[in-house]
């Protein structure tokens, strides 16, 4: 088994207070969620008006498969018009057993 994580640095420009901010990200959130079947929290910049990281977890029994679902990741966040990703990392963990 292996797991994934992804980080996903945002911009959300049209932010223009902490309660604005909340409608996309929470949005962008569940969308991954129920597409992908991943889990989702924001891990940094919760301060911050107009940027937010995603971290996203994957679970996968292949590589190629974790991938493929990072891939994913990556298109429903470019899809939102509401949000610019700034930065976009994949990590994969080979877990023991």
């Amino acid at each position: 088994m292996l797991a994934a994580l992804v980080i996903v640095e945002l911009h959300l420009p049209a932010s223009t207070s902490l309660k604005a901010k909340r409608g996309p990200v929470r949005s962008l959130a569940a969308a991954l969620r129920n597409d992908l079947a991943v889990s989702v929290a924001e891990i940094d910049h919760q301060e911050l008006w107009q940027r937010a990281t995603l971290g996203i977890a994957i679970a996968a029994t292949s590589e190629t498969g974790a991938r493929k679902v990072a891939q994913n990741v990556e298109k429903i966040c470019g899809r939102d018009p509401r949000a610019e990703v700034i930065r976009f990392s994949v990590e994969i963990v080979e877990t023991e057993e």
